[in-house]
């Protein structure tokens, strides 16, 4: 079988000779031409070159044109962030700064940068004929985002008709690229839409499901096939994507792959992922890259199955590890020999997270892939961002992207499992979903009242009047008792005054009964990792005391 057929098939559910490899080269197609990705994608013979050179490292049966989610959003006004070794972001939303709905108008082929796409993939599908050429074009819930900005979310309770209205456009904007792309030479387009993500079941199916579906209807109708593409955390949503009818479903490394098969195959979609694309893809070893994707092969079967990274690939991936996958799929005696060599163990050094988030400010922690690469990403990053200025310097964030391995280590020390996620004070509090803006301000309201109530609690103390019968006189220790209160009342604190006069108790303080009347200050601090601490961290508590 060629490649294109090797795809096709399996797409249509149907005998393979072996499972297809489609790895999904967006950016990382200029690494291999020692060029930034913003030249990359403003080039169609850097685009051409590119995968061009990624086809003959990694011969693969199947492969994207460009993996650029912004490329729409641009024709549109939106304005956009270039990086060397990202596609760009959206940086402005034309829906929530004054321009109206109808004033936008479908792109024609001459719009944008997208003349340089069609004339790659053009140019691509002539020197490939046996290769399965994927057209990738930005989901409707996805592109309806950048048109409105975080501000999605809210108006889906506040004015759910403009949701729609938006909807119903960026439908329509998703069926003409998708025939542009056709038209071009694509067999499959990958309607990618990663910030479904960040919706559950039920709005998915009254925002998205009405859209999506006549999308993939469209694609067939025109003689291609269609995979939903979502990245994140976007297990509940499974069943509903596979409802809208696409041929495929491709997610990431954040759903386990056999969830992925039975739900998929149990609705006659085949399905494509999850190789993971941090911690193996960019920062592994070729032998990590290997295991992995055996792993994935042995669960995902040759029914249905197309191996693939979970998303577009990190502009440094070491060329050396997707060269180390195209062995194990192609040669059966590779993979054997993988699977029979011993298993390193890495310990990896964790971080001492118990007094995480003790400091006076509230420290918000979003861990991400990378916001200038991933739209669920970049959109939480921005929603934190927007709400820190109302806390005048109390509130704090930091952003940890984990294609760096520090930032893996924090996010594997604070038990984070998905991306993208955010921790306030070291506590995870969103998980893979954009919180609406009240939600994440009390969010934070919440913290500072309890790092309030910890302070006044660690203010909090208790003073021991040690007075021994023999020594003290009862008009003394009433006289002193006295003062203590008064001393209390003029500063206005909270604290308690307790008579001690019986001499083994005055001992057991270290005073001597004849050295009465005397005064035993104590403070108390409040300490608390949020759930039962482990003996060492109690032990430290201890030390801290003494």
């Amino acid at each position: 079988m060629t490649g294109k057929e090797r795809v096709l098939a399996a797409m249509k559910l149907q005998q393979v000779d072996r499972i297809p490899w489609v790895p999904f080269v967006g950016v990382h197609g200029g690494k291999l031409l020692g060029i930034s990705a913003s030249e990359f994608l403003k080039s169609a013979d850097k685009m051409v070159e590119g995968v061009q050179a990624a086809i003959k490292r990694y011969q693969p049966d199947g492969i994207p044109v460009v993996f650029d989610l912004q490329l729409e959003a641009e024709t549109f006004g939106c304005a956009l962030n270039w990086s060397d070794d990202t596609p760009p972001a959206v940086t402005s939303h034309p829906l929530s700064n004054g321009v109206s709905l109808d004033k936008l108008a479908i792109p024609g082929k001459e719009a944008g940068r997208i003349p340089l796409v069609l004339d790659a993939t053009r140019r691509l599908r002539k020197a490939n004929p046996d290769i399965a050429l994927y057209g990738l074009i930005t989901g409707p819930f996805t592109l309806a985002l950048h048109l409105m900005g975080t501000d999605i979310f809210m108006k889906m309770f506040d004015a759910p008709e403009a949701i729609t209205a938006a909807m119903e456009f960026c439908s329509d904007v998703c069926k003409k690229m998708s025939e542009y792309f056709i038209e071009a030479g694509c067999d499959i387009v990958a309607v990618v839409d990663p910030m479904t993500s960040q919706i559950g079941p039920d709005q998915f199916r009254q925002f998205v499901s009405p859209y999506a579906t006549p999308v993939f209807e469209f694609i067939r109708e025109k003689g291609a096939m269609g995979s939903f593409f979502v990245c994140g955390h976007a297990e509940q949503n499974l069943q509903v994507m596979c409802d809208c009818k696409p041929d495929n479903v491709s997610v990431d490394e954040n759903i386990p792959l056999d969830t992925i098969k039975d739900i998929c195959l149990g609705r006659g979609v085949s399905f494509g992922g999850n190789m993971q694309l941090t911690t193996v893809l960019l920062l592994g070893k070729p032998i990590d890259a290997q295991r992995n994707a055996i792993e994935c092969m042995e669960i995902g079967g040759e029914k249905g199955f197309i191996l693939a990274p979970g998303c577009d690939l990190p502009f440094d991936t070491p060329a050396e590890n997707l060269e180390a996958v195209t062995k194990v799929v192609l040669d059966e005696y590779e993979r054997q020999a993988i699977k029979a060599m011993a298993v390193e163990e890495v310990k990896q050094d964790l971080l001492d997270m118990s007094d995480y988030g003790q400091s006076d400010k509230v420290i918000v922690d979003i861990i991400t892939l990378d916001s200038e690469a991933c739209a669920p990403c970049q959109y939480m990053v921005e929603s934190v961002k927007q709400i820190t200025p109302e806390f005048e310097g109390i509130v704090e964030w930091r952003e940890h992207k984990i294609k760096y391995r520090e930032s893996l280590v924090f996010m594997t020390s604070l038990m984070v499992r998905n991306i993208p996620t955010i921790c306030i004070d070291g506590q995870i509090r969103f998980v893979s979903r954009i919180p609406a803006r009240d939600e994440l301000v009390k969010a934070v309201q919440d913290r500072i009242l309890e790092k309030m109530r910890v302070k006044i609690a660690q203010r909090r103390g208790r003073m021991y009047l040690l007075c021994s019968p023999d020594y003290c006189s009862h008009d003394d220790i009433q006289k002193l008792r006295a003062q203590m209160e008064k001393s209390v009342a003029e500063l206005g604190v909270d604290i308690d005054i307790k008579l001690v006069s019986d001499d083994q108790d005055i001992l057991a303080f270290g005073v001597l009964p004849k050295q009465t009347p005397a005064i035993v200050s104590a403070k108390y601090r409040v300490r608390s990792s949020h759930h039962v601490p482990e003996t060492s961290v109690i032990k430290e508590w201890i030390k801290d005391i003494l």
